[in-house]
């Protein structure tokens, strides 16, 4: 896909330091990369996302998604002297149900030390740049209810909620919690998108 590699200079919240981020498409050589990236977020972090991809075998299921089209994972690194890091990604995941090639589900996720440091919102403009590509017309977002942070990025960007699903995960101490799906459509977001500092 056109338009990958690119780089964006983004600011460390720690020291207020610049950095350079930079977004790729994830391939199949990165799936020992994503596990461990996955493996340094907290369990709450994860619930929203319908794998846990803590374990090999959903890494394997992620990488055989994205070689037959359902899956479209941006990956953001940050390079220093010493290592390339994987600091979070964006996906749009696509089922194959004939009635609903037009919708995909958006999935972020950003390394702890770099949240707040504006990451999230820009991985979400490079997935609805792609959705844009690929003809997807509506995003849905989902999160549980307590996940107010990302409720708040979403709302902000233009995503509504559609609907409550009650006691959908369980967490590993048993816990059930609600999840909250949101969605917005893809040509709405990108026009509005200068308004939420996302301009292309």
């Amino acid at each position: 896909m056109e338009g990958f590699p690119k780089t964006i200079r983004l600011e460390d919240k720690r020291d207020k330091t610049d950095m350079s981020i930079t977004f790729r498409l994830m391939a199949a050589e990165d799936g020992s990369r994503m596990l461990a990236f996955a493996r340094q977020l907290q369990a709450h972090d994860l619930m929203f996302l319908r794998r846990d991809i803590t374990q090999q075998t959903s890494i394997d299921n992620w990488i055989r998604d994205i070689e037959s089209g359902l899956m479209h994972t941006i990956l953001a690194e940050n390079e220093t002297a010493q290592k390339t890091t994987v600091v979070g990604y964006s996906s749009l995941f696509r089922n194959d149900f004939d009635w609903s090639r037009h919708v995909a589900e958006i999935r972020v996720l950003v390394s702890e030390p770099m949240r707040k440091s504006g990451l999230g919102r820009a991985l979400t403009r490079e997935a609805f740049n792609v959705a844009l590509v690929l003809g997807i017309q509506k995003i849905a977002a989902r999160m549980t209810l307590d996940q107010t942070g990302a409720r708040t990025v979403f709302e902000e960007l233009g995503f509504r909620p559609e609907a409550v699903l009650k006691d959908e995960v369980k967490d590993r101490e048993g816990k059930t919690h609600d999840i909250l799906l949101m969605a917005t459509d893809v040509e709405t977001f990108l026009a509005r998108g200068d308004a939420y500092g996302l301009s292309r």
